[in-house]
């Protein structure tokens, strides 16, 4: 029952993520596209996305990590190239302008500077490429604290002087924007992620298994509403490298 309800809350968390670049990567006329994901770990994303036939490579510092990759890889009858490597010295492990699509999901908070960690993106995107990225939100995180009685912790990200941890830093909506502005890209589309799942007991969706698709459903209809943005625990964005 826990491994269901794992699975189920899983699908919950991701599912605005792939909405939004499903359009994109399942596109008939896009053809095999390069897609590069920094800090990509263990293949999650990579495999789904190599499966659909585009020529993935996932940069990651961890060699366990990319170990875990190549098998997950190889279970699913499909290659990815893996370098073990960081978005700190992108230049060192990927090539100028030799992506159509970057992910860079859960890294940006982690890296010493994210404007020059863009920039760095920037350089190895094609003209007209698209960054997909995927950082916490500081608001989300202030609700999650306070809900788990952490309020000195929750004051401290109010007034952004919490450090930086294992979690790495958050953002608001608007300096994540500024940030891809600054560094080139234009912001198209934006999604909340993980607006609910994370509150949401485990033990409910084991339950009643039809609940994992409604709780689904749920996190799909938030993630476009503008005023359910700030509650989700990460924000998605696609931006297009303006040629």
């Amino acid at each position: 029952m826990a491994v269901a309800s794992s699975s189920r809350r899983a699908g919950a968390r991701a599912v605005a993520v792939w909405d939004a670049l499903d359009p994109i990567l399942a596109a008939p006329d896009a053809g095999p596209l390069d897609v590069l994901d920094i800090g990509g770990g263990t293949g999650t994303s990579a495999v789904r996305i190599a499966g659909l036939g585009h020529n993935v490579t996932v940069i990651d510092p961890s060699p366990d990590a990319l170990a875990a990759l190549d098998r997950r890889a190889r279970e699913a009858g499909v290659t990815v190239d893996a370098r073990q490597g960081d978005l700190a010295a992108l230049a060192d492990v990927a090539d100028p302008a030799g992506a159509d699509i970057v992910l860079c999901h859960g890294v940006l908070e982690v890296v010493p500077d994210p404007a020059e960690a863009l920039a760095g993106i920037r350089e190895v995107l094609r003209p007209g490429g698209t960054l997909s990225l995927l950082v916490s939100q500081r608001t989300a995180a202030v609700l999650s604290r306070a809900i788990a009685g952490q309020f000195a912790q929750a004051v401290d990200l109010i007034d952004d002087t919490a450090p930086q941890g294992r979690s790495g830093r958050r953002f608001s909506l608007d300096e994540v924007t500024g940030l891809l502005t600054t560094a080139g890209f234009e912001v198209g589309d934006v999604r909340g992620v993980r607006v609910f799942v994370d509150h949401v007991p485990g033990g409910l969706l084991d339950l009643d298994a039809s609940s994992g698709d409604a709780l689904v459903e749920l996190e799909q209809r938030a993630s476009t509403r503008a005023d359910y943005l700030p509650l989700a625990s990460q924000v998605h964005l696609l931006g297009s490298l303006r040629s």
